[in-house]
């Protein structure tokens, strides 16, 4: 991606070296830690695993010295800021109000949040009780070696995604769906939860588009990277690959051809109109 010049975005909060305190707050158990760790490899959010309604205050944390940027650090925040101008002038241009952005935590192994305690295992998650993306940067290296999905492309393919989050979030599409979900059954609420992870594909391909057309951001390769990520975590290559078979009825995130459907189609549209995967028979 070309963003070498592209401004830092003010809204990042880097905990990187600080240590959560032995008990306290940021406690949980291991049963707890090894469904997230199942979660994340499945490609499903884990953050309602430790959601913790009895607690509140700011996240609490041994304190250290800053962490220095890395370029690491400062693509993140780049890709956040391109996000931001991006969504701010949708928004402007779509009727939608003002946009409001997500703050990006950058963090190393675990660290305390409005949902809970965040564990790097649970790969980058979107906490709508605090409207902060969380991500340990090691997912990145993960993502290219694990997952096979190396490029800039892909990584920033990952933080857009989660920053779709939080445009559905905005909209009122999250908190709509939490109640459906309330009364659904399992294999109900997965597919509640397919249609929202779709859904933020198609809002990555959305910034992409508008990205690339106000400020020539894509390089040669980018859109294949974006691709092959988006395909690297279909709920079916992860299940294959994990478990030897798949199980569509589990899906929560939808299929490798499902993602890189929708992310192409909000790539190529640039409308976030065309991403309603909730009025879609089928996806």
């Amino acid at each position: 991606m070309r963003l070498g010049n592209s401004r830092e975005s003010r809204n990042v909060e880097d905990r990187r070296g600080r240590r959560m305190p032995i008990g306290g707050g940021g406690k949980i158990g291991l049963g707890t830690i090894i469904l997230a760790l199942v979660a994340a490899y499945f490609g499903i959010d884990p953050s309602f695993l430790f959601q913790d309604p009895g607690t509140g205050g700011a996240p609490t944390y041994q304190t250290g010295t800053a962490p220095a940027p890395t370029p690491e650090s400062q693509f993140a925040s780049k890709v956040l800021g391109d996000t931001e101008d991006t969504w701010d002038s949708v928004f402007r241009e779509s009727g939608l109000g003002t946009y409001q952005a997500p703050t990006l935590v950058l963090f190393t192994d675990m660290t305390p949040t409005a949902c809970g305690t965040g564990q790097s295992a649970m790969g980058p998650f979107y906490c709508p009780a605090d409207r902060k993306i969380y991500l340990d940067l090691g997912f990145f290296r993960q993502l290219s070696q694990e997952l096979e999905s190396p490029g800039d492309f892909a990584q920033a393919y990952v933080i857009a995604h989660e920053v779709a989050h939080h445009v559905q979030n905005l909209l009122g599409v999250m908190s709509q769906v939490d109640q459906l979900r309330r009364r659904a059954d399992q294999r109900a609420a997965n597919q509640l939860s397919v249609r929202v992870e779709l859904q933020a594909d198609c809002l990555a391909g959305v910034w992409a588009h508008h990205s690339n057309s106000q400020r020539n951001t894509l390089e040669e390769g980018d859109i294949e990277e974006g691709l092959n990520a988006a395909s690297a975590i279909g709920d079916d290559r992860l299940q294959r690959k994990g478990q030897g078979y798949v199980v569509p009825d589990s899906f929560t995130h939808g299929s490798s051809e499902q993602r890189v459907r929708w992310f192409s189609r909000g790539l190529r549209s640039g409308d976030p109109r065309q991403c309603d995967t909730f009025a879609q028979s089928t996806l």
